[in-house]
């Protein structure tokens, strides 16, 4: 964590990936982030993955640093404490991010009637508020049939949530860019934006919609080769499998250069009248480039072939399980600023990360462990909505709020 953003209040109704990721990412610069989630547990809190003992290990990841309340948000007086939370007063409050608005109670023209510059980020699944995930977004879009081996007749789905990620780091920007508007202009705004929206302007900044409209043809399936240059995965003495790269003309001419295979590619460009200085052209000759190189890496140990990509400045990389990343890449460890070993009470060790991003003026903070969920109820109560201690008690006894355990394991306070 840094502390950047220290004195901002952010409440945070989430599921899924994106707007949790939002909140964590404001949450390690600085931020006080305050999740709210249903009695025993959310739609994320026993998502997967789960660690042994059966705990989400999907909740402490997206939920660092927060805090978090238990609400019955079914009870006109659970709705009424949410309301107080989300348009608290202060100047660097009332802002507010979720994928769970609520017409008539959880949406910015019933918020704004509690506070007038409130701020509010939703994020839907698409702009006509229609559900949605990376898993059918993609196959909309057409992502899913340029995903896979090369002359594979399927459409092949992939692990990463590209589009969740990139729309949690857009729900973050767009908050801070009404939260300046708000303290310039003292105005609130209520933002809008869907995963949808944020997976077709991505392919359209990256030219596949216009190439789409201007050919009319689909782009195909190119494995683990590089789309529109020169890079590929080759299996090397050792039974290892590596990804080189020769995107630019510096990366090219070191992997020939390092490989030998001068004269070769010198033949190749000869018979085929194809400059292979073009990286488009190194692109459609990928398959006679990767039999040409293929004999230098099959005769190499990875490592051996490693340290020459590092000599030759060619980029390359080994592929690897996520088990062997941890165990072989000091990038996953402590070696690594961004990494903590952390204890987690039931669960066991292991590296936690905080934020990637350095800023110049503040130093870098240890990470902060997920809150058990509803662990910080009494202090949200207290120190937000200013409520009593008597009223307080009188809603744990009427089980309008609860705290501590584990997400789903709750004992009233």
């Amino acid at each position: 964590m840094s502390q950047i953003l220290k004195g901002m209040r952010v409440v945070e109704g989430s599921a899924f990936v994106a707007v949790p990721l939002a909140g964590m990412t404001l949450a390690q610069m600085g931020a006080e982030v305050i999740r709210f989630d249903r009695i025993g547990g959310g739609l994320d809190s026993t998502r997967w993955p789960l660690a042994p003992n059966g705990q989400s290990l999907f909740w402490d990841g997206l939920n660092k640093g927060k805090k978090s309340i238990a609400v019955d948000m079914q009870s006109p007086r659970g709705r009424e404490l949410i309301t107080r939370i989300v348009t608290a007063p202060g100047e660097d409050a009332g802002l507010f991010i979720t994928n769970l608005a609520v017409p008539g109670w959880l949406d910015h023209a019933s918020l704004s009637q509690h506070r007038a510059d409130m701020v509010m980020v939703t994020l839907t699944g698409d702009r006509h508020g229609h559900p949605q995930v990376d898993y059918t977004v993609n196959p909309s879009l057409g992502i899913a049939h340029m995903t896979g081996p090369e002359g594979h007749p399927d459409p092949v789905a992939h692990a990463l949530p590209a589009w969740d990620v990139a729309a949690g780091q857009m729900v973050v920007s767009a908050l801070l860019a009404a939260e300046r508007n708000r303290l310039r202009r003292g105005e609130g705004q209520d933002v809008t934006l869907s995963l949808k929206d944020v997976a077709a302007a991505t392919i359209g900044h990256l030219g596949l919609i216009a190439e789409a409209a201007l050919s009319g043809q689909a782009r195909g399936k190119s494995g683990n080769a590089l789309y529109g240059a020169y890079g590929h995965d080759f299996v090397c003495g050792d039974g290892e499998r590596i990804m080189v790269i020769g995107l630019t003309i510096r990366q090219w001419q070191g992997l020939v250069k390092m490989t030998g295979t001068g004269a070769a590619m010198a033949r190749l460009a000869d018979c085929t009248g194809r400059d292979l200085s073009d990286e488009g052209a190194r692109y459609a000759l990928r398959h006679d480039i990767t039999g040409i190189l293929k004999p230098w890496f099959a005769m190499r140990p990875s490592k051996v072939a490693g340290m020459a990509c590092d000599k030759a400045g060619v980029t390359w990389s080994q592929f690897r399980t996520v088990p062997q990343a941890l165990a072989q890449d000091p990038d996953l460890s402590e070696e690594n600023p961004m990494f903590r070993m952390m204890d987690h009470p039931g669960v066991g060790r292991y590296p936690v990360p905080g934020t990637p991003v350095n800023f110049s003026g503040y130093s870098r903070t240890e990470p902060v462990l997920a809150p058990a969920l509803g662990a910080d109820t009494e202090e949200i109560l207290s120190a937000v909505a200013g409520i009593s201690d008597t009223e307080i008690a009188d809603l744990f006894d009427a089980g309008i709020v609860q705290s501590s355990g584990r997400p789903g394991v709750l004992s009233a306070a």
